[in-house]
């Protein structure tokens, strides 16, 4: 077995260069976003029974993952040995992130050899974006997704194997396994959202304003509102259900992540992935994929000067019809090219936060030239580590629940949060003003 990890290992040396992995991350800013060192919450300790203190789990979450526990809890369990670092041998003093980062130079196949070689590497090869990455850098958005990345990949590159082994060998569980880094992953993806990140709700709500008041109060004075009846006479809000959807889209593909999926595959993929961070269909092109998406919905009256439109097809992509699970969304960013942007919900709801732009979010570190951000890899990271420092902020966030029917107009340069509470469908748009100042 050692001299099949070191086969490995040389093998991944040589490689590093060659295949050098694809960052799955992506936001309509096309910013850099890297993981904080910030991973679980102060006084995190977890028993056998899963509770953890000021959290609560999904109801469908699963065990942890083999057993994996915090750091923390190594030092409330006297005399353990951290059978993580006996499992690695002389491996042991690299980070979880760097041992990762190895391992996804890797094939499924080699992944599935280094699995037998020790209960460590069995826990570290089990680790989902793994697989997810394989899945989706080997066969882009053809795949059906089979209850978790790994079985997928299974069933797919190598249909003869039972897969029901591998769903049965995902509930060994490893005792004394400790690492903070593979139990965030799988709280991230675990939790369900508090009540105190729901109740803030301190944005201006409007209802039948005229054009000229949302433009002197909102738009010129670049502040966030939430309207209330503007896309009442939308066709796509009585008709936009996941039937309609997947028939009216039949075979055609739409952008999710770095791959491209038809409507069908998309939800079946939604209804059954536990993850930390969904993939999140967010696609330009929709109308031009199906006019009839384009014609059930009309740009809000408040919104109809758009100083790009000059441009014709030599626009930048500037609408997107916007489609995820429980769970996915986007990272604090802020939309490119100093654009402002709506925000329709026509299905589900979305939690929003916003900081105006001259408030950096706790947590996000934008390089000095405003082109790459480090942030927690997922929302829900956010929400655990840096939430609530915001209660005491003498400049808070604006916050609310956008709901099905409601629109909310996000000004240029504002920092924005957003989260699907529930599976959700919307329709949103860039664009610029002539009203619009941009933000010093």
């Amino acid at each position: 077995m050692l001299s099949c990890r070191r086969s490995l290992l040389s093998q991944t040396i040589k490689r590093k260069t060659k295949n050098k992995p694809k960052n799955k991350t992506k936001v309509k800013t096309h910013k850099k976003v890297s993981r904080t060192r910030d991973y679980i919450p102060k006084n995190m300790h977890l028993e056998d029974n899963e509770e953890e203190v000021g959290f609560n789990l999904k109801s469908s979450a699963p065990s942890r993952s083999h057993g994996v526990q915090p750091l923390g809890n190594l030092y409330f369990n006297p005399g353990a040995i951290n059978s993580r670092n006996i499992g690695l041998g002389t491996l042991q003093i690299l980070s979880d992130e760097l041992v990762l980062e190895i391992l996804g130079l890797l094939e499924g196949t080699q992944l599935g050899v280094l699995a037998t070689v020790s209960k460590s590497f069995y826990v570290f090869t089990s680790h989902e974006p793994l697989w997810r990455n394989l899945v989706l850098d080997n066969l882009k958005g053809r795949f059906f997704y089979n209850r978790s990345w790994k079985v997928t990949y299974i069933s797919t590159f190598h249909p003869s194997f039972d897969v029901s082994r591998s769903a049965r060998s995902s509930g060994l569980r490893v005792r004394d396994f400790y690492s903070d880094y593979l139990f965030q992953s799988w709280l991230c993806a675990n939790l369900e959202m508090k009540p105190e990140w729901l109740e803030r709700d301190n944005i201006i709500r409007k209802r039948g304003i005229s054009v000229d008041d949302f433009l002197t109060n909102f738009e010129e004075p670049n502040k966030p509102v939430l309207l209330e009846g503007c896309m009442d006479n939308w066709d796509a809000l009585g008709k936009w259900d996941r039937d309609y959807l997947v028939n009216l889209c039949g075979d055609a593909l739409f952008a999710v992540g770095p791959v491209k999926m038809r409507l069908d595959d998309y939800f079946s993929y939604a209804d059954q992935v536990k993850e930390e961070r969904p993939l999140y269909l967010f696609d330009p092109k929709f109308a031009e994929k199906i006019p009839t998406l384009g014609s059930e919905y009309d740009v809000p009256v408040y919104f109809r000067e758009d100083l790009f439109s000059v441009l014709g097809n030599r626009r930048p992509d500037y609408r997107w019809i916007i489609i995820g699970p429980a769970g996915s969304g986007s990272s604090f960013h802020i939309d490119p090219n100093s654009t402002s942007a709506w925000n329709a919900v026509i299905r589900g709801s979305k939690k929003w936060i916003l900081f105006p732009p001259d408030v950096v979010p706790p947590g996000v570190h934008p390089s000095p030239d405003g082109a790459e951000v480090a942030c927690p890899v997922s929302i829900i990271e956010w929400f655990m580590n840096f939430y609530d420092a915001t209660k005491d902020w003498k400049k808070r966030p604006i916050e609310c629940i956008c709901k099905a029917g409601e629109v909310i107009f996000v000004p240029n340069g504002w920092w924005h949060l957003v989260i699907n509470l529930e599976e959700s469908v919307a329709i949103t748009q860039n664009y610029v003003s002539s009203r619009i100042k941009c933000p010093n």
